[in-house]
Order: structure tokens, then sequence, then C-alpha cells
């Protein structure tokens, strides 16, 4: 089955789509300044794509990946904003489908002959504490996949805390910045989506999670926003509670 763009203002006529979506379409498309608000459809994975991504990668999908993959393989969805004549792209929700779920490697970061390793880059001095989990490793005590690479801002990555073979058990969602420094996200894949739909994709929203938060550049997109605010506040963004109990 072949990708097909629609528009989930017809969302009644494709409760797959409102499912998908956990009905975010509704608010976008009734806020000011709004428009083409779109999805691309993307068919569910078969069953043997997932156990030969496990096979082929030595890991365990977490089941509520596996769930998600078996209802879209992948995701993408869009909006923008009319200024004046113009339609302005801002809004970017993406999950990569499983065959671009591929494992964060030297090859994948670097291409200059004498690189630094991504082990040379490792950095000891956070670890773990009360209110933020291990950061992962570039090493082998990690194994780090790309979920989402935010439009060239950094990359959302379901990372296995233990290393190969890898357990489903043992998975995190973490946000690796411009600069290589991690930052923790959610504990599940459930919540992590969660969070993505509820920041509606607005750029650079996974910096609302760093102690330095989103770029005054990324602000400024946000202005574009009707001249008033989005019904997202970035400088407050959503906590990680209450979003855990839903799973795929």
């Amino acid at each position: 089955m072949e990708e097909e763009a629609s528009s989930p203002g017809l969302g009644c006529s494709k409760p797959h789509l409102e499912k998908l979506t956990l009905g975010i379409t509704r608010i976008l498309e009734s806020s000011p300044g709004v428009t083409e608000v779109t999805i691309i459809e993307k068919p569910p994975a078969e069953r043997h794509m997932i156990s030969s991504w496990e096979q082929k990668n030595n890991c365990v999908m977490p089941e509520d990946v596996k769930n998600f993959y078996l209802m879209t393989n992948g995701f993408h969805m869009t909006w923008s904003v009319k200024l004046d004549e113009h339609i302005i792209p801002l809004g970017s929700m993406a999950i990569n489908s499983i065959s671009k779920l591929t494992q964060l490697t030297q090859s994948s970061m670097y291409s200059l002959p004498n690189a630094p390793t991504l082990a040379d880059l490792e950095d000891d001095t956070h670890e773990a504490s009360d209110d933020q989990p291990e950061k992962p490793h570039f090493d082998s005590r990690s194994v780090i996949f790309e979920l989402d690479s935010c439009n060239g801002s950094g990359k959302v990555c379901l990372v296995y805390k233990s290393g190969k073979p890898a357990l489903a058990e043992d998975t995190e969602i973490w946000f690796l910045d411009r600069a290589l420094y991690w930052h923790f996200l959610t504990d599940t894949f459930t919540a992590y989506y969660r969070l993505l739909i509820t920041h509606l994709g607005l750029p650079q929203w996974q910096y609302a999670f760093t102690s330095y938060g989103i770029s005054p550049q990324a602000k400024a997109l946000l202005g574009l926003f009707d001249g008033s605010s989005p019904p997202v506040d970035l400088n407050k963004p959503r906590g990680r509670t209450g979003i855990r109990s839903r799973r795929f």
C-alpha cells in the first residue's frame, strides 16, 4: 500500500486517523491562523518486519512500540500557519518507519575520516540522580535507535540501557541535542508519543525539556501563530506525569 496524504479534518470518515492523532487535529483546525493540517497515511507494518528488525539488531522491541508499528509503519503529520497571503510550515510530528529505525553509530553522526568517535565525546560528569536517570552511553553499554531526526535540531532516540542482547524493559526515550548532550524525556514510547502530540510538533519543542530551553529563532516562529499565543506554552512544557497510563 502506498503512502497517502490526507486531511485529518475528514476524521469522521477515517476513525483510525482520529485514534492515531489522539484527537489533536480538532484543536489545530479550530486554532486561528492554522491551515493545511495534513497526515501522511502509512500502512501497518507486518509482523515479520518487526521480527526481522529484532533479529538484525539483537534487541526485543517494546510492546507499545510493536503495537504502534502494527497500527502504522511510521507517522508524519504537519500543519502550517497563514500570515497575510503566505503559508508558512510550522508544526511537524514524526516517528521513523521500521526501516529507518536505525542504530546511532559513528558513521551516522560523522563523515570525516579522522573525526573523533562518539565514545571520545563521552561526558561522565552527569550521572544518575534522584530526578534524572543515568544518561545513555555511545559505547557498548547502550544501544541507541533514532525515532525522529527533529528536522535537524537534534534526535529523539529509543535507548536500550543495558547493551546487547537488549531487553524491551530496559528502554527509555531520550533527546540528543546538536551539541551531543542527552536529555531524558520519558520512560516509555507511549508517554513520548503523547508528549509529541500534546506539543503539536512545534519547532524544537523537545528543548523545553532541557535546561536551556528553546532557541530565540524557534520563539520567533511561534510568534507567527496568528500574532498570539500558540495552544501550547513551551516556556511551561506539559509534564511527564499523567500521560503514561494509555499504551498502544
